[in-house]
């Protein structure tokens, strides 16, 4: 089975993290999940996660640190996904390519359901408080 690159968006703002909802009818739709998407084969995945977030969100992040990198088989699928704090810079975010976005605190973030690879991401989140501070 092929292994698709992901790369996804980690980006806070005033103790707030942005999470984006999927469309329906896309795979796994309905869920949340963090920004990004599918890398290209001529970029690095820093440079699909800049490219993504614009076309999903229309904003514009610094790239920063990798968080967190793992490989996850859905039935259909296996993602190897790259997750890096991102440093929001300019536009505010606009349901472009999602089916809706939302800011977050810790205690809200468990309120959303996320896909099964996002979930030694979402228990890391949970319990490193300082991870929310910019």
């Amino acid at each position: 089975m092929q292994i698709i690159d992901v790369a996804a968006a980690l980006v806070f703002r005033k103790g707030r993290l942005l999470i984006a909802q999927r469309h329906p009818e896309a795979h796994l739709g309905g869920l949340w999940e963090f920004p990004g998407g599918k890398r290209e084969n001529d970029e690095t995945f820093e440079e699909c996660l800049d490219r993504e977030l614009r076309e999903e969100l229309g904003i514009e992040v610094g790239v920063g640190e990798l968080v967190e990198s793992l490989i996850h088989a859905y039935s259909e699928k296996t993602v190897h996904l790259k997750f890096f704090r991102c440093q929001w810079r300019r536009h505010e975010p606009r349901p472009l390519g999602c089916a809706a976005f939302k800011w977050v605190t810790p205690v809200e973030l468990k309120d959303y359901k996320f896909p099964a690879a996002d979930a030694r991401l979402l228990e890391m989140l949970q319990r490193t408080p300082k991870i929310w501070v910019v």
